[in-house]
């Protein structure tokens, strides 16, 4: 049975009170709460979106340690800030300290004249709950729909019919559906006519029509086909007309994107949790980039930066710096290969805080944990430190282009490990390419994200790399995209949103003027003591398998001499910490180049010693 004894002492403007936890104050600014205890102590100014926390290594302190940080407080706090943090000042703190050869490497996207030695845990707290969304007013209106008349329809029905019928072809078109990029003609063909003698004249139905292609396929549920010409005038699908459509607006998930619009004309939305990853692969110009854009735009018009945080990646550079300094951004813009491998590093490491998180509360993923948060937080079952628990939001890692990256060990190994795991715990990637090809998408990848985007692709065979099937070379650019999901039959044809660069600039504009990024410190774990639950032969084990370049049981139970259970444990650690690759049956697993560094780092770190 444990002692509990808590008392409220009013003076003036304060209030002192005095628990298990320790003392604390609270007074001054509404929402401003001093407290210290055996654990820490913490600042928290809730309206003005700081927050300090300093979490002690020790399990206990004396009365008289308590009592001096409390005096501490009414100091003028030096830590406690929040900032926006130049670009190029970032990238240089990152690599230089990834260039040193110290045995442990934090690397802190805190300005140097904010980090003081003895500074623990910088966690800034920012309350966004009266953030305004982007209005719709920043996104362009679509001007008036440019429809063909209808002779000009009819008349391309009638040619239609009649050129069918020159190959003993027969039948009528019952009805005619115009569409943002295509007409569609519904031809219900005589009995005795083949389906697959109707297909195999499309190419002389596009001399008829005068059209670059046509796409003949059943329409299900009907005795009918449809023939689809390309509309000579295409229409430009505007994204602002998908954000405010009912499907868009419905939608109840943060991660709510806008895809284009169907053949037919209607909104198509997808939900990012129910993928729960996405592949984007299509040739240059094809329309590939300005979909990444209309994905990122979809979110900022759904989630509150507390909701939904971003991890952009652009190896070219070019892309992404109109998002540069959003609220929403974890990092800022990842354009180097050396800074994305920390970066998803860091990734994986939230991903296994977040499942010890969870597992600890006894829910499997984050939905059924920030419910179970909401309840703790409405019976006022409060933190150790007597403030409400704060929700985990959803993560999405954007990837452009993936290919630059891969020649990093260390970054296929984190991309492959968050494919297969990232998404119970909230964390998403959409990965995109413009080079589809085999060693690229492998089959890793595709097994771990179902769900895949193809734009124009240049060959048959980049179309099956990438949906399984053909048909994405016969694509008409320009945002015409087939989308492939679990769930689905068969890929639907959408016709992605259009959003241009002075779209884009307003709204990011508007997300900085509501707060500037909070950047995560980034810490790259080359020190023993980091391991949880390290096994003392670890070091050894991983020499040998860096000396030898691969790694199996039955080599480190041989150097080593110990059982196989002993060896295998060893090796599923260094799996989980992304120093060597997956099992592949019997073969021996791959060591990756985070091993190499480690190692290097270690003998660096021996050598110093040493002098």
């Amino acid at each position: 049975m444990g002692f509990f004894l808590r008392k409220s002492i009013k003076f003036g403007p304060f209030r002192f009170n005095l628990s298990k936890s320790g003392i604390g104050v609270s007074g001054g600014i509404r929402g401003a709460r001093i407290s210290a205890g055996p654990r820490g102590t913490q600042l928290n100014v809730g309206r003005k979106g700081l927050y300090y926390r300093k979490q002690l290594t020790h399990r206990t302190a004396s009365g008289g340690g308590w009592i001096a940080r409390l005096i501490a407080y009414f100091l003028p706090p030096k830590h406690v800030a929040t900032f926006k943090l130049p670009e190029a000042s970032a990238s240089e703190r990152i690599a230089a300290l990834m260039a040193t050869n110290s045995t442990e490497q934090r690397v802190s996207l805190v300005p140097p004249s904010m980090q003081r030695n003895n500074v623990l845990t910088l966690r800034p707290h920012i309350s966004y709950e009266n953030y305004c969304m982007p209005p719709l007013e920043f996104l362009n209106e679509a001007p008036p729909d440019a429809r063909l008349s209808d002779e000009e329809l009819l008349r391309t029905a009638a040619g239609l019919a009649e050129r069918l019928k020159e190959f003993d072809v027969t039948g009528q078109v019952k009805h005619i559906c115009p569409g943002p990029i295509f007409t569609s003609y519904e031809f219900q063909p005589d009995p005795g006519v083949k389906y697959s003698r109707l297909t195999s004249l499309a190419d002389d139905l596009c001399l008829t029509v005068k059209a670059e292609s046509i796409d003949i396929e059943r329409i299900p549920g009907t005795a009918k086909v449809a023939i689809r010409v390309p509309n000579r005038q295409r229409e430009t699908i505007y994204l602002r007309d998908i954000i405010v459509s009912k499907a868009f607006r419905q939608s109840a998930s943060k991660l709510t994107v806008a895809l284009g619009k169907t053949l037919d004309g209607l909104s198509y939305v997808v939900d990012l949790t129910k993928m729960p990853h996405l592949l984007v692969a299509g040739a240059p110009g094809m329309g590939k980039s300005v979909f990444l854009h209309s994905l990122i735009i979809s979110l900022l018009y759904r989630a509150r930066p507390d909701e939904v945080k971003l991890i952009l990646m652009d190896s070219a550079g070019v892309e992404m710096n109109l998002y540069s300094g959003i609220p929403h951004l974890v990092a800022p813009i990842i354009k180097e290969t050396s800074m994305a491998a920390t970066v998803l590093d860091w990734a994986v490491r939230e991903m296994e805080r977040r499942y010890r998180e969870m597992s600890g509360w006894g829910v499997r993923e984050i939905d059924g944990y920030n419910t179970e948060l909401m309840r703790r937080n409405l019976v006022k079952e409060f933190d150790e430190q007597g403030e409400p628990w704060r929700p985990l939001p959803y993560m999405v890692i954007c990837i452009d282009d993936l290919s630059d990256l891969l020649n990093d060990r260390q970054v296929e190994s984190c991309i492959s490990r968050l494919a297969q795991k990232g998404h119970t715990a909230g964390i998403h990637l959409v990965l995109a390419t413009q080079r589809p090809s085999v060693d690229v998408v492998s089959g890793l990848i595709k097994a771990s994200i179902p769900s895949r985007i193809a734009f124009t692709v240049s060959s048959k065979v980049d179309s099956l790399t990438v949906i399984n099937e053909p048909g994405a070379e016969k694509l008409l650019g320009r945002g015409d995209m087939l989308f492939v999901a679990p769930g689905l039959s068969r890929p639907v044809r959408v016709h992605g949103a259009y959003v241009d660069g002075a779209e884009i600039g307003r709204i990011s504009s508007h997300g900085r003027g509501q707060g500037s990024p909070v950047y995560q410190s980034l810490k790259k774990v080359t020190d023993l003591d980091d391991l949880d639950g390290i096994d003392e032969l670890f070091e050894e084990a991983l020499r040998v398998c860096v000396e030898l370049g691969r790694a199996s049981t039955s080599v480190i139970q041989r150097r080593l001499r110990i059982g196989y259970g002993r060896a295998a444990a060893i090796l599923d650690s260094m799996e989980s910490e992304g120093l060597i690759g997956q099992a592949d049956g019997s073969r021996p697993r791959p060591v990756l180049g985070k091993a190499f560094e480690m190692v290097a780092e270690w003998d660096a770190a021996s050598s110093e010693s040493k002098l």
